[in-house]
């Protein structure tokens, strides 16, 4: 890895931690490079501005992130209700980079930035939207194969699935992990309505 790369790569995992943390708006471009030890000479040779930075930082770390999180472990699954039910339980009990108190970064992202910055959050759009077509699609697998109900409308399942996913990360930052077991729990029998 060049010096140039993985000043920027240094920059936008610094980003990523204190923005996962503090919020968008609440960290500034002067923040970050307290942390990195960088100068200001060395972000604005890779990003033009914080909305770049911020950009980059969803393309290049938030989308792949989810992508490993929600769409591998799901399209390789041959039994759909089952995968979707692990990979939830994943993210929340036994991802080592989500902390219970600071919820989901592309959630906080998309609850702070969707009206306020549009580039922004047309990237997050992108990004949430695989995650629903990763689920949609585990769905509409199961429907082929006879393991869930031909009738179900696989979106809004899939959308249902998201919605609770992006509220229970919420309100874990109030009523902490236990409120994840309680979702798991609820999760488990709506998944077995399916078949």
């Amino acid at each position: 890895m060049t010096k140039a790369v993985s000043t920027r790569l240094t920059i936008l995992q610094k980003a990523l931690t204190l923005i996962y943390r503090q919020g968008y708006g609440m960290t500034s471009i002067d923040t970050i490079l307290a942390t990195t030890q960088l100068t200001k000479g060395a972000f604005f040779y890779h990003f033009r501005n914080k909305e770049e930075m911020g950009l980059a930082l969803i393309q290049e770390l938030i989308k792949p992130a989810m992508e490993e999180a929600f769409v591998k472990p799901l399209a390789k699954s041959s039994q759909p209700t089952q995968a979707i039910y692990t990979m939830m339980k994943q993210l929340l009990l036994k991802d080592p980079f989500f902390e219970v108190q600071y919820g989901c970064p592309a959630v906080n992202l998309a609850s702070e930035l969707s009206a306020a910055n549009e580039p922004l959050h047309q990237a997050l759009l992108e990004v949430m939207r695989q995650c629903q077509q990763a689920v949609q699609s585990s769905i509409e697998r199961g429907q082929a194969t006879g393991q869930i109900r031909p009738e179900l409308q696989a979106d809004q399942a899939a959308d249902f699935i998201l919605v609770g996913y992006s509220g229970i990360r919420n309100l874990g930052k109030l009523f902490g992990r236990s409120c994840y077991q309680t979702y798991l729990r609820e999760l488990k029998r709506y998944l077995q309505t399916l078949t």
